[in-house]
């Protein structure tokens, strides 16, 4: 019994029907299918390759790595080994104690003393206490000398009762500007300015140790001194009640009409 195979024509037999089959749009088209699946085929490889190239080289470098790794320990371990130095040798024996021997002396002893020898003994036992006590009463008196003397040294600058010129405040500004010359260079040179001088007024009222704290020029700093110390004696600073020495600055103004 013969089957006869009923031949089901494409959708390019029946498009290509009454026309020129060798031309070749039939034949791709014919391929079309064929050629969709190689490309499609292709392309996934290529992906997957794309995808596992990758993760095949990363765990392949680990793998290195981790080789390398433990290559340098072992190496490491190998010099830590040869670098290793030799024990010390074990401490040499302590050394034997030697005993003191101390040869014993008889005491000898002494009947009586001569009285020369006590008299003696008491002169010169005197004759050190004596000089002790004189060289301590010096030490002392030295030592309350110096005190004054710091004391008389010592510089307030702010004390209970400030120095006061006679007259006041007033009475000083009017002796310093009757008193200044105006220096014919710091004239001429149009050099004005204002001189602050410091000056110590002592125990007594009188004034010394005058310098200047802020100066202008040299011509009216050297003028500001000059005024200073013709300054009469003042009343003298107080600490406590007592009369001591106090820094004080006095400001000098050096203006042109």
């Amino acid at each position: 019994m013969v089957i006869d195979k009923q031949f089901i024509p494409t959708f390019d037999d029946i498009v290509f029907e009454n026309r020129n089959q060798e031309y070749g749009a039939y034949q791709l088209r014919k391929k079309y299918n064929r050629v969709v699946i190689i490309s499609t085929l292709i392309g996934i490889v290529f992906l997957g390759l794309v995808v596992i190239i990758p993760y095949i080289r990363a765990s392949v470098q680990a793998k290195q790595k981790a080789r390398d790794a433990t290559e340098v320990i072992a190496e490491m371990a190998n010099n830590l080994q040869e670098a290793a130095p030799p024990p010390p040798p074990p401490p040499p024996p302590p050394p034997a104690e030697q005993q003191a021997v101390v040869k014993y002396v008889a005491p000898v002893v002494v009947d009586s003393v001569k009285v020369e020898d006590q008299s003696k003994l008491m002169i010169s036992d005197e004759q050190v206490t004596t000089t002790v006590n004189k060289e301590v009463v010096e030490v002392v008196e030295q030592k309350q000398e110096e005190v004054q003397e710091k004391e008389e040294q010592q510089v307030f600058v702010v004390v209970e009762e400030m120095p006061e010129f006679p007259g006041g405040e007033l009475a000083l500004r009017t002796f310093i500007g009757k008193a200044i010359v105006y220096p014919t260079v710091a004239q001429e040179n149009g050099i004005q300015g204002k001189v602050f001088v410091t000056f110590v007024v002592n125990k007594d009222g009188s004034v010394s140790n005058a310098k200047i704290a802020r100066g202008v020029d040299p011509s009216l700093d050297a003028e500001a001194l000059r005024v200073v110390s013709t300054l009469p004696k003042w009343k003298p600073g107080k600490q406590r009640g007592v009369p001591v020495r106090v820094s004080y600055t006095v400001p000098i103004s050096f203006k042109l009409q």
